[in-house]
């Protein structure tokens, strides 16, 4: 091991996947996890005849990091392969693994290929000798990691002996969620389970393992709640004139604005609009929706962020009057709208968040700092605003702060990504105001600054932000409000991380006959409980015939389509084929997806006509260079049933079958010369 200069608890942990077993590494973020798996598939190649080993991520960025990882130590005597959804490999995927020795790829691509019909795709589990799972804790429910184990654990039940061996790697298994030592175990053992293989952690190399990875010290920056809070109260007010207007049912009680709970109340009371064909209703509880938004914006960023949120949403509506609840709700905003505004740009009444998250910023940057930092943030709109709030910020700007966005792939590219971390790397950049997307997996360098900033996470994302934070006497920075629920959750995670650890032992207490006995029963009750759920998903989708089925409208009710119109594209898109539904739509910009596609490229937006609807529906497809066709997403639609008037936010919900899209029948009926 001497060549790949391995620490002694990175040799401790690769000994029994040397041996054949499969195994889950658990090390903190920053121990060198991927080095040990690059060791670990090298001997693999070395010993094992018509070897194949196969690395699954869970995002793309990480193809080509663990790519960078792999190739110097593997590249002089093994053929290395990349592939992603932005890859053009990827249309040839089983060419792909046949020719190299090593692949990294999505795991959605090998998902791809092992339901795959197209012989150039197909890739069976029984080729591949050693697969590598990176963060694996992720092999849970309906995820895809789980959704490739799950054909693993049926064809080794069914006596297959022709499967790869297993490596997962991951910095915390987690709890599931659960609060007592007796279900952490189980959470656990069902992950053991899903991956088919026992958990290794360091023993003997504890304190060099501490060494190396030292934790930050932590610190709780407390806010004071802020005594008066003009901006917010009206917004209130605003929200209870609506109550009233919208007259909501005598058995259904809206939680407090500003909350998560709130949001929930009038997600449920939208459907409910929805399916009582009640546009108040429905209309109502999506304005409401946005003010809570509103209120949590002004929770935890500037009013202004707050402010122009609203406005962002209500400048479009003042040209979309469609009936009078329209002219209620609209004309509520308009007449506040003024006030708003001046309260909104007071700074009398500015969050003191904001001075508090300033504050700890100031003690680490200055004109001669060397600091490097992150701020973790919830969504991509706190961090857009942030962001805004750093560039505008005078004592920010002078400390010599120079920050960037960092998000996942529905709003940047991966090459914007790594563009953005490669500015950090090289000190062009010395923080970072991120999302989730990097707490796990990013090659981030180390930072002597991470701060997290309204987020409620669970433990295994709290412990990989920590992780973030590995130069030498670096913090670990929790803005919240005094006996907040950030700072209540910060708490929870700290017991349930430890609780982690205690599951852990205890699973690791067990013989290696009872461990054995579990995981077999766990892996048929598994089985047993797909097979059922397959099933149930079937009779559910039988539960109504597609020509039963009426599209409308999610805003305006109108008609549009009937579900026997729609069909699905290569198992992604599901369109509208039948030409009539081109009256009921118009044409909006031109779509941009930074990436090519094998069969189809985007086309143009798409939103109701009805009047001054304007709805988004979805996008135009143009498939095969051939056909024009809408694609559309069920969440912009009520579904109008045999039984009465739904809501579904994704396709597999919907109660009727979606047939299979045919060029050739689509053809024959809409072009028919082409044949000729």
């Amino acid at each position: 091991m001497a060549d790949f200069n391995l620490h002694g608890y990175q040799e401790e942990v690769v000994q029994r996947a040397l041996q054949g077993e499969n195994i889950i590494i658990c090390l903190p973020t920053g121990s060198g996890k991927t080095r040990a798996a690059v060791y670990v598939a090298k001997k693999h190649l070395e010993t094992t005849p018509n070897a194949k080993v196969m690395v699954l991520v869970n995002m793309v960025p990480l193809v080509d990091q663990h790519y960078t990882e792999f190739k110097p130590l593997l590249g002089g005597c093994y053929t290395l392969a990349q592939v992603s959804g932005d890859s053009e490999e990827k249309d040839f995927f089983g060419m792909v693994v046949q020719k190299s020795d090593v692949v990294i790829c999505t795991a959605q691509i090998l998902y791809n290929a092992m339901t795959s019909t197209e012989e150039t795709k197909q890739v069976d589990l029984s080729a591949i000798s050693l697969l590598i799972v990176d963060e694996c804790h992720h092999t849970n429910k309906e995820y895809v990691y789980n959704k490739i184990m799950a054909c693993y654990v049926e064809r080794k039940l069914n006596g297959e002996k022709r499967l790869p061996q297993i490596l997962g790697l991951t910095a915390s298994l987690g709890t599931g969620g659960e609060t007592i030592l007796l279900k952490a175990v189980d959470h656990v053992l069902q992950i053991c389970s899903n991956l088919d293989s026992a958990i290794v952690l360091s023993k003997d190399y504890v304190c060099e393992l501490e060494e190396k990875v030292p934790r930050p010290q932590k610190t709780y920056s407390i806010v004071e709640k802020r005594p008066e809070d003009p901006f917010g109260d009206l917004l209130k007010k605003m929200m209870y004139q609506i109550h009233e207007f919208m007259d909501i049912p005598p058995d259904y009680t809206l939680r407090e604005c500003g909350t998560q709970e709130y949001e929930l109340d009038v997600v449920l009371l939208e459907q409910q609009g929805v399916k009582d064909k009640s546009r108040q209703l429905s209309q109502c509880s999506r304005h409401l929706r946005k003010y809570n938004d509103a209120l949590l914006i002004n929770d935890t960023l500037r009013m202004r962020d707050a402010f122009r949120y609203l406005e962002d949403f209500y400048i479009p509506k003042f040209e979309t009057i469609i009936d009078g609840v329209d002219i209620f709700l609209v004309g509520l905003y308009q007449v506040r709208q003024e006030e708003l505004r001046t309260l909104a740009g007071n700074p009398l009444y500015e969050n003191p968040r904001m001075s508090k998250l300033e504050g700890v910023l100031l003690e680490h940057f200055g004109p001669s700092s060397q600091s490097k930092g992150i701020i973790f943030s919830k969504t991509r709109e706190s961090t857009r605003c942030l962001h805004d709030w750093v560039h505008t910020n005078a004592a920010l700007q002078e400390a010599e702060i120079k920050a960037s966005i960092l998000t996942g792939a529905g709003s940047m590219t991966p090459s914007e990504q790594e563009n953005t971390i490669s500015s950090f790397r090289r000190g062009k950049l010395n923080l970072l105001i991120s999302t989730t997307v990097a707490e796990e997996g990013l090659d981030i360098p180390e930072c002597n600054l991470v701060v997290r900033y309204g987020l409620l996470t669970n433990e295994i994302a709290q412990l990989q932000a920590r992780g973030r934070a590995r130069a030498k006497n670096s913090q670990y920075s929790v803005v919240a409000e005094e006996g907040g629920p950030e700072q209540r959750r910060e708490k929870t995670n700290e017991y349930l991380e430890e609780l982690t650890g205690k599951a852990i032992a205890r699973v690791q207490e067990m013989s290696s006959q009872e461990f054995r006995s579990k995981i077999a029963v766990l892996q048929k009750q598994a089985v047993d409980s797909r097979k059922a759920q397959e099933s149930q998903q079937v009779e559910k989708r039988n539960c109504h015939s597609a020509a039963s089925v009426q599209l409308l409208c999610r805003t305006c009710f109108k008609p549009v389509a009937s579900g026997s119109d729609i069909k699905l594209v290569d198992n992604m898109h599901h369109v509208i084929i039948n030409p009539d539904f081109k009256k009921h739509y118009k044409v909006g910009g031109q779509v941009v997806i930074e990436r090519t596609f094998e069969d189809w490229e985007p086309g143009c937006q798409i939103s109701c006509n009805n009047g001054n609807c304007n709805q988004q529906w979805g996008f135009e497809i143009k498939y095969k260079k051939i056909a024009l066709l809408p694609n559309i997403a069920i969440k912009h639609f009520a579904i109008e049933t045999p039984d009465g008037p739904v809501t579904k936010k994704k396709w597999k919900d919907v109660t009727f079958t979606v047939e299979q899209f045919s060029l050739e029948e689509y053809c024959m009926d809409n072009i028919p010369d082409i044949f000729d």
